[in-house]
């Protein structure tokens, strides 16, 4: 099986990497903005032409939240045009696709674990452009996968677990909002479950197009998270808890982001792994 992965230097992308680095069971490529620009369509369609691929597994986003307000004509182009371009190459070259969401789709007033039907409503342009995403994938393809996932991070890129360390390092004091809850996603933990369905796919154990639901057992706010980031480490700087109101941010963010993940363990009998005991393997990589 030939293997396209987009967004290969990010967080997701350089996971599935390290996983693909230690297995020759697929063929992998690995593209970012070098080998395929997608602000425009020419680079995506050249691409596809050149090549044959077996699936598609589409990690490139535009993820910077909060710029995304003053750059949302970028954000749709690459959350949303982008992705319609990429569907069409699929359709037309029959690639199976496994998009990669995010729960800023919702709008987060809600207070039980969101499923994967649930209403979508984003309040930031980053939600509505992968919303929008979402939809070609759904309008272009009825064989493509959607995977959601929430507060990623790893040990690549940037984000809030290597911020919070960073910063503890370096200051006393760090506010950080404690009414925003979730559940953190190691990157990692995810990349192997999107492989996992890729190999169950092409072993033909068990295929099951739509959308899904992916983080990190366990619920825990931004606050909490960052306590538990400073004990690990040790570290004397204090953590000052505030609400959303006292961050001011250009964009705004759900305050309940539990998802529902029902629905990938049943479809294909994986166990996912706590926050905590990722977040702990993923500390101890930075620490190494």
């Amino acid at each position: 099986m030939n293997i396209l992965v987009t967004g290969a230097s990010g967080q997701l992308g350089s996971e599935i990497k390290r996983i693909a680095s230690k297995s020759n069971h697929f063929n992998y490529t690995f593209v970012d903005i070098e080998e395929m620009d997608l602000m425009s369509d020419d680079p995506i369609v050249r691409f596809f032409d050149g090549n044959h691929f077996d699936f598609l597994i589409n990690c490139a986003a535009y993820t910077a939240v909060d710029r995304a307000e003053e750059e949302s004509a970028i954000a749709y182009r690459v959350n949303a045009g982008a992705v319609k371009t990429l569907t069409d190459r699929c359709l037309e070259n029959k690639v199976r696709l496994i998009h990669v969401s995010t729960d800023y789709v919702f709008d987060g007033k809600g207070n039980k674990p969101i499923q994967e039907m649930a209403i979508t409503n984003p309040l930031s342009v980053y939600g509505k452009s992968k919303l929008e995403g979402e939809r070609h994938v759904l309008e272009t393809l009825n064989d493509a996968y959607i995977i959601r996932t929430a507060w990623v991070y790893s040990s690549f890129g940037k984000n809030f677990v290597k911020t919070i360390a960073g910063l503890a390092k370096e200051r006393e004091l760090i506010r950080v909002v404690y009414d925003q809850v979730g559940s953190p996603t190691y990157a990692r933990d995810l990349a192997a479950t999107i492989i996992g369905i890729v190999d169950s796919i092409a072993s033909g154990r068990k295929d099951s197009p739509g959308i899904y639901h992916y983080t990190n057992e366990g619920v825990i706010s931004w606050y909490d998270l960052a306590c538990f980031i400073v004990e690990h480490y040790e570290l004397p700087c204090r953590i000052k808890p505030i609400p959303s109101e006292e961050y001011k941010t250009l964009a705004i963010r759900p305050s309940f982001s539990v998802l529902d993940k029902r629905k990938i363990k049943e479809t294909f009998g994986i166990e996912i792994p706590h926050w905590h005991k990722s977040l702990v393997d993923c500390l101890n990589e930075l620490s190494s």
